[in-house]
């Protein structure tokens, strides 16, 4: 029997995610690293790696950010789940995370750092569970959500989903 979202969100015990969906972390990295040392020149300390369940169901959305640091994406339950990412030249590709290669889905994905992405479940009455692993470790000062008129303003071509992607906002939280 296929469980439904709300399921893994009590057994997993997941909180609501500013980005959209649901999280918990489950792994911070003890080893820290001071950030003057990495090459953006952060300021504070970062652990090395981070890791979260994410459990987005449909209807719900991970909203267009980015962060400092490399974010890998694994894929555990539910429907395949459609990652859109826009790279700093300003190509946008749609990465389907799912366990179906013959569908062109990868259990996998590597989000490089500074890359803009969000995401969405590709079928109603679903919900996509997969893990979240950042390294240098996630922090609130290296995550930016970025608003959807400067999405609009950069990327006028994706208008339609910008707007799927993206608050009413017209300010971004940034980190640089």
């Amino acid at each position: 029997m296929m469980q439904d979202g709300t399921h893994w969100i009590m057994k997993l015990n997941l909180q609501p995610h500013p980005e959209g969906g649901h999280f918990k972390e489950i792994y911070r990295s003890s080893e820290e690293a001071e950030g003057i040392t990495l090459r953006d020149k952060r300021k504070g300390v970062r652990n090395l790696a981070t890791s979260i369940y994410y459990l987005l169901r449909s209807g719900e959305r991970s909203c267009f950010h980015r962060l400092r640091s490399d974010e890998v994406w694994y894929f555990h339950a539910g429907s395949p789940l459609h990652i859109y990412t826009i790279d700093i030249h300003g190509t946008l590709k749609t990465i389907t995370l799912g366990i179906h290669p013959e569908q062109h889905q990868v259990p996998q994905i590597v989000i490089p750092a500074g890359t803009i992405f969000g995401a969405l479940v590709t079928e109603s009455n679903s919900y996509s569970l997969v893990s979240c692993m950042v390294a240098p470790g996630f922090s609130f000062e290296d995550f930016e959500m970025i608003s959807r008129e400067h999405m609009l303003d950069k990327f006028p071509k994706e208008r339609d989903l910008i707007h799927k992607l993206t608050h009413e906002s017209k300010s971004s939280t940034l980190y640089y």
